[in-house]
């Protein structure tokens, strides 16, 4: 029986009244300055200033030059390897926390996890560029120990070292949420049946765990693509990302229209990911 119209109105006012709040928020620190940058990016920059020219030349410029092309295969290549190496650390680690670990010690575990969110993400930037320095703390270890000396400054395997350090943590946490609803007689009940561990992992705990996994890895992917700090002072500039590169368009250049262009795909790349992220997680399981 449905409800009167009146009460039916009451509840359509009522939940549009409690949804205003997020929906102006996002329209107002999203919609709006996403609209302003599409816009923006459709303008040129010429010597007597921005010109509304309503053109797709700065997407072509990126299309037909190597230095920008170079920068998004960076972009991509460091964010590909960095949600690969903290998936792989990250899933032992919420594992020993949510099943190893007695319930007792968990929140301790969990806080320590935490720990690095604590600290500013610059001064962790710069933290990791003494660790790798030539003469830095890695590599007085390695010294006192008679082994080879390893030059990590300035590359991309410290700002890849840097990025990992970091979302290892968050994917911890995201997995660890996965891990610690499964109940452990499904484990037990899997191996009553002749499962054995791998089995087990395969068939019971990384379906299940999988949500935990996705969410993490795609938080991983549009955080690191679109950062600008860590390349910036771990890799010295020698690996060029986007995010530096739209940075150089508007801090010397002053082209804001080719800067709104870059920044537009790096969105689109992020959308990307969601999607296929989104199309994994409805995909039917083999």
């Amino acid at each position: 029986m449905r409800p009167p119209p009146s009460i039916e109105g009451r509840d359509r006012r009522r939940a549009l009244a409690l949804a205003a709040p997020a929906l102006l928020w996002t329209l107002v620190f999203f919609a709006l300055p996403f609209g302003v940058m599409a816009v923006l990016s459709l303008w040129q920059r010429t010597d007597q200033g921005l010109q509304a020219a309503w053109t797709l030349a700065n997407y072509a410029q990126f299309l037909n030059s190597p230095a920008y092309l170079q920068a998004a295969l960076n972009s991509l290549e460091i964010t590909v390897v960095v949600t690969v190496l903290s998936v792989a650390l990250a899933y032992p680690l919420a594992w020993i926390i949510a099943v190893e670990l007695p319930p007792r010690f968990r929140r301790l575990a969990l806080a320590l996890a935490v720990v690095p969110f604590w600290t500013s993400y610059v001064v962790r930037s710069y933290a990791w560029s003494l660790v790798l320095a030539k003469r830095g703390v890695l590599n007085g270890w390695l010294g006192d120990l008679g082994l080879p000396l390893l030059d990590l400054a300035n590359s991309r395997a410290a700002t890849v070292i840097g990025f990992t350090h970091f979302f290892t943590m968050l994917l911890t946490l995201t997995i660890y949420a996965s891990l610690v609803q499964l109940p452990p007689n499904l484990r037990r009940a899997a191996a009553d049946l002749g499962a054995g561990p791998l089995q087990i992992f395969r068939f019971v705990v990384w379906p299940l765990a999988l949500p935990g996994v996705m969410v993490g890895a795609f938080l991983t992917f549009a955080l690191c693509i679109g950062d600008y700090v860590t390349p910036q002072i771990l890799g010295g500039g020698n690996d060029l990302a986007l995010p530096q590169l739209v940075m150089l368009q508007i801090g010397r250049r002053a082209d804001l229209p080719m800067a709104a262009a870059l920044s537009i795909i790096l969105m689109a790349a992020v959308t990307l990911a969601y999607l296929c992220m989104a199309r994994w997680m409805k995909a039917p399981a083999p």
